[in-house]
């Protein structure tokens, strides 16, 4: 049965995904709205809806380390899993406004979660206050995108999303309906593959905060993957890669911001998850900063280099989970090694970059 529920969410999310895909780029022409905000907003948050569920659920049931591990372990998934795959399908094209504005963002927004979980936890003043942030980055988006100009628009270097006047989707409500088609088999897709592969965790003896990290981070996120592939398949590839920008903005403002929010006594956060986890994904959105830069491209080898990174860090915290002897030595190994050669790299591939724009010899 969980092997069939399994099956069954697969198949809600690839068609949930094509149906909102569809929905949202043809929803941008016809409110006026750049597809890269619709990308950072409706596509975003609406297969963000997954981990608000999840993290709302369990803060409501005392599983904080489910609650705040999704979001966290999300956001790490979203970078490294989600770009790396899309970037090995097609070298993904970044929009210029994702480097000067929507990363710094995200990056902004990992700090300060990191820096009100310094106490110990996220209380219900932090929760408010982070979730009126986001209501204040999304009236900001939605402004600045009315004001933009066709040229501003084509400097963007966004796709053009071909408008059929004789479409049977050209009307904005038929539009409005495909989004919210999409975004329900979304959710109920992912609802299945979570509930299935946390049954599947529970009997292999994983604790709560390795489920979180993991399984349902990875599983919340399905939602962004199967959206952010199928937008690379159609060409759009600002909603592939704003799709994963807005999402882990939103995880942190709007899906951490609500669960601590609405959750009884906020959300406590543990020690190894303040020196540990919020610290990788912070590295993790820095890391797109260098990325993006060179070239505003994310081309095959980075998205290999994200995979590769993804997999380490959850052989990490699987080896940590089972209090393996390997642990202490993998993990200097990382820090020592992989991680220094590895910001190097990206430093000087940023560094070609930017002398090269800017005429050096």
């Amino acid at each position: 049965m969980m092997l069939l529920l399994f099956g069954l969410g697969l198949a809600a999310l690839i068609a949930g995904a094509q149906v909102l895909v569809r929905g949202a780029s043809k929803l941008a022409l016809s409110f006026g709205i750049s597809p890269l905000v619709v990308g950072l907003t409706v596509v975003a948050f609406g297969t963000s809806a997954p981990e608000f569920a999840v993290s709302l659920r369990s803060s409501f049931a005392g599983q904080v380390d489910i609650a705040l591990g999704n979001v966290v372990g999300s956001n790490i998934f979203n970078v490294l899993f989600i770009l790396g795959v899309s970037a090995l399908i097609t070298p993904l094209v970044v929009a210029p406004q994702l480097i000067r504005q929507e990363v710094p963002i995200m990056i902004g927004a990992s700090l300060l979660v990191l820096a009100l979980a310094f106490d110990g936890q996220v209380g219900r003043f932090d929760g408010g206050l982070l979730f009126g942030l986001l209501l204040a980055y999304t009236v900001f988006l939605v402004r600045q995108s009315r004001r933009e100009s066709r040229e501003t628009q084509e400097e963007y270097g966004e796709q053009a999303v071909v408008s059929d006047s004789a479409g049977w989707d050209r009307h904005w409500g038929v539009q409005l309906l495909l989004i919210a088609g999409g975004l329900a088999l979304l959710v109920v897709g992912a609802g299945w593959l979570v509930d299935a592969a946390v049954s599947f965790a529970r009997i292999l003896g994983l604790s709560e905060a390795v489920i979180g990290l993991t399984i349902v981070a990875a599983g919340t996120s399905l939602p962004e993957v199967a959206t952010s592939l199928v937008a690379t398949w159609r060409g759009e590839r600002d909603i592939a890669v704003g799709n994963v920008i807005g999402s882990n903005t939103f995880n942190l403002l709007g899906v951490l911001g609500l669960s601590a929010a609405l959750a009884p006594a906020g959300l406590p956060v543990g020690a190894a998850m303040i020196a540990f986890d919020l610290p990788v994904m912070i590295a993790v959105a820095l890391a797109c900063l260098p990325i993006f830069f060179s070239g505003h491209l994310i081309a095959r080898w980075e998205g290999a280099l994200f995979l590769a990174y993804y997999v380490a860090y959850t052989a990490w915290l699987l080896l940590a989970a089972q209090q393996h002897a390997a642990t202490a030595a993998y993990g200097k190994v990382m820090i020592s090694f992989v991680l220094p050669l590895t910001a190097v790299t990206l430093g000087v591939v940023a560094w070609r970059e930017w002398r090269a724009r800017h005429g050096a010899p």
